[in-house]
């Protein structure tokens, strides 16, 4: 019995860490992808023009969210960020989803793990599902409810001296905080967080001059660092749970849960059972993809495994966040609304995918135990690119942090010190990060030159006159 219950763990260990090495790279590079949007696509006036319940609003609220981070914590903080601002609800629960839900990590680890029908499904069942909660919400929304809440909220957080960290969203912290020039006090959640708005605040230069810098690249794996603080844990815990799942819940378990064979009842009752399952499941963001992986394996129906992965954003972890942000009326709300579009959505997609004949066939090829997830093949190759750019981006992160500080390149924003390249423009000496930048600083003096090369114990940037 100890022999079997053994095996078992280290076939679950196998499983789990198979899938874990299969998407690898694909988690990796849809991380990077990730971070270059969310380092060079503005998103200062977001708050301004999703406060409008428009569809044109809507559809922005969407592209914004997939622009966005995968994390479920961090997106339900950026939401509550722009709702404070003014946000409609209807646009900050769809930047939710869309953030955790049609990101491009997401799309490749369903690709690779469940399949083409369950990556378009994904997409596709996504932006119904967006479109569908929008329509619930303006009709069921109680009068008042969230412009009370959010002018609580607000009041809340002032109170207690809580402030968003301007370049992330995140809640900021007081040993993370700087006074800028104008006499206004800043909180960072981190000190990756304040360094970015330091570089950013002392950079003069377009995308294209920061991406041929250490500078460019040094907020690229700052972001990089930043989307993998919030999801490493979740993907850990799913991939590892799908393992134990797949090899120690019985198959009676599934067939009493998930109702078998075909028709509307079977479907709609998947659906409802997926999203409750994921409610239960307390695994987010991307680790719900190889859990789906189980449940799918377990002969759980389209239905109820796609509403499955549009529902990590109301577990039970969630749901407390909800809670302590905007009170119970509206977490049970948001429960409501969302539990509601993701169980009609996973139902409206298997229906739709039987009319065109596309449902994946669960009987055609290896099971999960069956597979054998280390080999030298294309997937080994990919990992070794993948795990080599992660490295290159920690060291720049690494690099950029530690650097000694006591100048500034005005190109990129980046630290340096007087080792590097350097020139003299109109009396005042400026360093650099790279050749790149001087050569951007020598073909564009006067657009970089108002960017003073000291830096202050604030962050900003000074000149020799001011020591």
């Amino acid at each position: 019995m100890q022999a079997v219950l053994v095996d078992g763990i280290l076939e679950s260990l196998r499983i789990g860490v198979g899938f874990l090495w299969t998407a690898a790279w694909a988690i990796i590079m849809g991380l990077v992808i990730t971070s270059l949007v969310q380092v060079y696509v503005s998103k200062e006036r977001m708050a301004n023009v999703l406060g409008e319940g428009d569809l044109g609003s809507l559809a922005k609220a969407t592209v914004f969210g997939a622009a966005s981070s995968g994390c479920s914590f961090g997106a339900v903080a950026i939401g509550k960020g722009l709702f404070k601002k003014g946000a409609h609800a209807v646009n900050f629960l769809a930047f939710m989803f869309a953030s955790t839900n049609l990101i491009v990590e997401l799309g490749l680890m369903i690709l690779i793990l469940l399949g083409w029908e369950f990556l378009v499904a994904e997409l596709l069942g996504g932006v119904i599902l967006i479109a569908v909660m929008a329509v619930l919400v303006h009709l069921t929304l109680p009068e008042n409810l969230f412009e009370q809440v959010r002018q609580e909220l607000n009041q809340r957080d002032h109170d207690q001296g809580i402030t968003e960290d301007p370049t992330c969203g995140m809640e900021g912290k007081d040993e993370y905080s700087l006074v800028t020039d104008g006499g206004e006090t800043l909180k960072f959640c981190s000190e990756g967080c304040m360094e970015t708005y330091q570089q950013e605040a002392a950079s003069s230069g377009g995308w294209r001059d920061e991406l041929l810098s250490w500078g460019g690249w040094y907020k690229v794996g700052n972001q990089y660092r930043k989307e993998w603080s919030m999801i490493w844990t979740d993907i850990i815990a799913g991939f590892l749970i799908s393992g134990f799942v797949i090899v120690f819940v019985p198959q009676w378990v599934w067939n009493t849960l998930f109702l078998q064979g075909d028709g509307l009842v079977v479907s709609a009752e998947n659906a409802i059972m997926g999203v409750a399952i994921a409610v239960l499941s307390f695994v987010g963001s991307m680790g719900n993809v190889p859990f789906a992986v189980a449940l799918w394996g377990g002969g759980v129906s389209f239905a109820g495994v796609i509403a499955f992965v549009y529902a990590d954003l109301i577990t039970i972890p969630v749901l407390n966040v909800y809670r302590k942000y905007y009170g119970w009326k509206v977490m049970l709300y948001i429960l409501g609304i969302f539990f509601v579009t993701m169980a009609f959505t996973g139902f409206l997609m298997e229906e739709l995918f039987s009319v065109l004949g596309i449902v994946p066939n669960l009987a055609g090829g290896q099971t999960a135990s069956e597979q054998t997830y280390f080999e030298l093949n294309y997937t080994f190759y990919l990992n070794i690119l993948a795990f080599a750019l992660s490295g290159f981006l920690l060291y720049v992160y690494r690099r950029g942090l530690g650097a000694p500080g006591q100048y500034r390149d005005p190109v990129c924003g980046m630290r340096t010190d007087d080792r590097g390249p350097s020139l003299t423009h109109d009396g005042e000496t400026y360093y650099f990060c790279s050749d790149q930048c001087k050569r951007s600083f020598e073909k564009r003096p006067s657009e970089f030159a108002q960017q003073h090369p000291h830096v202050s114990e604030t962050g900003s940037s000074q000149s020799h006159e001011d020591h």
